[in-house]
């Protein structure tokens, strides 16, 4: 099955790319990598969960936020290299914003590793960081990036 059918049999519909709020591209393709800047949870609509995880929000809520996160990364590859393209993830980062104290930064950040393992089946097993941070764009609680690694002969 490939990446797209799991995603489709999964229920995930992947929205329209997020465009970039700032002088960056949202997928820089460099031989046989493609390095997703950063996404948060934004909706289509706008709307996000936002505020302070440990504070005002729950790690259950944070969990899927980064779930989220990582379906809006997705739409990005899938703009750019289209996920079929994709061999493996090498590399998710995942950004908390965080209550200082707040010490579950892992189980936050699974919602995020666990699509890429859902979607990418064994090639979704991937290296990664999960750390606390003080602010992220928009008041978002969670962003993640993630760096994959394409098929061979894959070309644009």
């Amino acid at each position: 099955m490939t990446p797209r059918e799991r995603a489709a049999r999964l229920g995930i519909d992947l929205p329209p790319p997020a465009r970039a709020l700032g002088a960056y591209t949202p997928v820089r393709v460099e031989g046989r990598q493609a390095w997703v800047s950063g996404h948060t949870a934004r909706r289509p609509d706008g709307g996000r969960v936002t505020g302070v995880v440990g504070e005002d929000v729950d790690v259950t809520t944070a969990r899927d936020e980064a779930r989220t996160a990582a379906i809006n990364l997705l739409a990005a590859l899938e703009s750019t290299v289209g996920l079929d393209a994709v061999d493996g993830v090498l590399h998710l980062r995942g950004y908390v914003r965080a209550a200082s104290g707040f010490a579950e930064h892992p189980k936050v950040i699974d919602g995020a590793s666990d699509l890429l393992h859902e979607v990418f089946g064994t090639g979704g097993t991937h290296a990664r960081t999960a750390v606390g941070v003080a602010s992220l764009p928009g008041g978002a609680c969670v962003e993640v990036e993630a760096v994959f690694t394409l098929r061979a002969g894959y070309s644009r």
